[in-house]
């Protein structure tokens, strides 16, 4: 398994007992995490006992410690360097909301692109699948996602997107294997309102892309895939941070996708796995008692 994040990050979380607007606050704990999208889909397939590599471009000081804090957890990684500094986001998390800001992250030039192409080529060659996730730095082209699953799909391997904006958009040119937009996401490809789950098939049907897993946030997934369609939700809303409950969900449906599992199946998995991250105090971790827990109450239907 291979994932790639182009715009990672280092995560800070700070904790506090309650968020005020325009005071001084306590924080009573800071987590210091590797960050980005892809990252997080690493960790937690490592977490899951899947074979990962992840790749993407890091630089400067929060390169460093991105590619140092990866090493220290155990996900193996061959990050391409880039002069500029890597971006930082933050996030202030009140037991009963979070608050994120993300840095708009660093300018790649041309020949960090051709660089970081030239490794990828390599390196998805030795993947049973790819995971391209997150926003492009300043610099890479908008047609970066295509140019990558055009290369992946060269070298025979599947691929999962999950973007937005013009990244998502060129990206879904190439056919991915799979593609998981949020509502806002696919409310923007659809050009209309974010919908619900029971009013967006056959909306979701008529994108471009073979397989398109849609989240809903507490009223889970919806799938249409080239054997069916369904939705997959617990019975009863999960209370915390929903911050990389998404990229649990494309780490369960890539792991689903590489094992070949039943739809039904992948999707019980992603769902629980998304409430487990949400429960978790930190993105792209989870407590695996938990998920196996919340596996039990999943609920899919067919539509």
């Amino acid at each position: 398994m291979l994932t790639v994040t182009l715009n990672a990050a280092l995560d800070v979380t700070y904790h506090v007992p309650a968020l005020t607007p325009g005071a001084a606050h306590r924080v009573s704990r800071v987590d210091e995490r590797a960050g980005g999208k892809g990252v997080n889909v690493a960790r937690l397939l490592h977490t899951l006992g899947v074979p990962v590599v992840a790749t993407g471009l890091a630089g400067g000081a929060c390169g460093t410690r991105i590619r140092s804090l990866l090493a220290q957890e155990g996900v193996p990684e061959t990050f391409a360097p880039i002069e500029a500094e890597s971006r930082r986001t933050v996030v202030v998390a009140a037991p009963d909301s979070t608050t994120g800001f993300w840095e708009p992250g660093p300018t790649i030039t041309p020949d960090e692109w051709d660089a970081f192409r030239t490794r990828f080529t390599d390196l998805v060659r030795d993947a049973a699948a790819v995971v391209l996730s997150g926003s492009l730095p300043l610099g890479v082209p908008a047609d970066a996602y295509r140019v990558l699953i055009e290369a992946a799909r060269r070298a025979g391997t599947w691929t999962v997107l999950d973007s937005s904006g013009q990244a998502l958009r060129h990206g879904l040119r190439a056919d991915p294997d799979l593609v998981k937009p949020n509502a806002d996401e696919l409310a923007d490809l659809l050009g209309c309102a974010p919908p619900r789950p029971a009013a967006a098939l056959e909306a979701v049907r008529g994108l471009d892309a073979p397989t398109v897993v849609a989240s809903f946030g507490p009223d889970g997934l919806l799938a249409v895939t080239g054997e069916g369609a369904w939705r997959a939700y617990v019975p009863q809303p999960v209370a915390g941070n929903p911050t990389g409950a998404g990229d649990a969900c494309v780490a369960a449906l890539t792991s689903g996708l590489i094992r070949q599992r039943p739809w039904p199946e992948r999707l019980a998995e992603a769902v629980a796995l998304s409430a487990a991250a949400v429960r978790a105090p930190v993105a792209g971790s989870v407590d695996l008692s938990d998920y196996r827990r919340l596996r039990r109450d999943v609920i899919v239907k067919e539509l």
